[in-house]
């Protein structure tokens, strides 16, 4: 199961949201999401780990139908105020999903496999519902940011201290070996250290600037290729009388 939100957590996750030094953060994951995975409207997504909501909300303004999915009920609590019954929200677990397969058009897993016992289980059982594409948005093990808020926890309580990050080579390696030479595209966000003023935001924004492996929060999209195996099978079959046996017997029965 992982690490589960308690209520202390998701006050402080949602308040820290709320934070303005945290807003440039947020717009970039925002607009990464939908950069990288190019959301239709009225196809259907499933948020693992959804948690407070904050993630999805572009994506349901944006007419996409949302099912969520979280294992803390605190978070539930808020993401079900937040959205009432315009999202459709379940209490489970990223390894074992309640759902048939090619039940989404898309999945996403944003700040969620920092915190699962078996990531690849959870990119598994994404796979086996997935039906298009996979959304998937991490802490970047390598990014400065990310070094600081380990160090961070060291020294003071916080969900970071049961976050496992990854780096952008990590992930790329576990799909390959999860879904073989599958289509991967990625990007990073939030490379400097001050997270205010024009100056930060337009460079944030360069492509450039997003293809660097070193950003805080990395952003990876996948399209699962079905792969197929195949065994040669014995074929039996009778075979055909010959011409000579098949006129003796028509002319036996002609004479009967």
């Amino acid at each position: 199961m992982g690490y589960v939100f308690d209520f202390n957590d998701a006050r402080t996750y949602e308040r820290s949201l709320n934070q303005r030094s945290n807003r440039l953060l947020v717009d970039l994951e925002h607009k990464l999401l939908f950069d990288l995975l190019k959301p239709v409207p009225g196809k259907t997504a499933l948020a693992v780990g959804c948690g407070t909501g904050a993630s999805i909300a572009p994506l349901v303004e944006a007419g996409v139908r949302i099912t969520g999915l979280d294992p803390s009920p605190y978070m539930l609590d808020i993401a079900s105020k937040k959205f009432g019954h315009r999202v459709d929200l379940h209490r489970g677990v990223a390894e074992d999903l309640p759902f048939d397969d090619n039940s989404f058009n898309y999945v996403c897993l944003i700040t969620t496999l920092e915190f699962v016992d078996n990531p690849l289980k959870a990119l598994e059982e994404a796979c086996r519902v997935a039906r298009n594409k996979i959304f998937i948005g991490v802490m970047n093990r390598y990014a400065i940011r990310g070094i600081q808020l380990r160090i961070k926890g060291i020294f003071k309580k916080t969900y970071y201290n049961h976050a496992r990050f990854y780096s952008v080579w990590e992930l790329k390696q576990i799909l390959r070996n999860q879904l073989g030479d599958v289509p991967i595209s990625w990007r990073t966000v939030c490379h400097l250290p001050s997270a205010s003023g024009r100056f930060t935001q337009k460079v944030e924004r360069l492509s450039m600037i997003q293809r660097c492996p070193f950003g805080l929060y990395a952003g990876m999209v996948v399209s699962p290729v079905p792969r197929f195996g195949t065994n040669p099978l014995a074929i039996s079959y009778g075979s055909k009388p010959a011409a000579g046996e098949a006129t003796s017997c028509l002319f036996n029965k002609t004479n009967r």
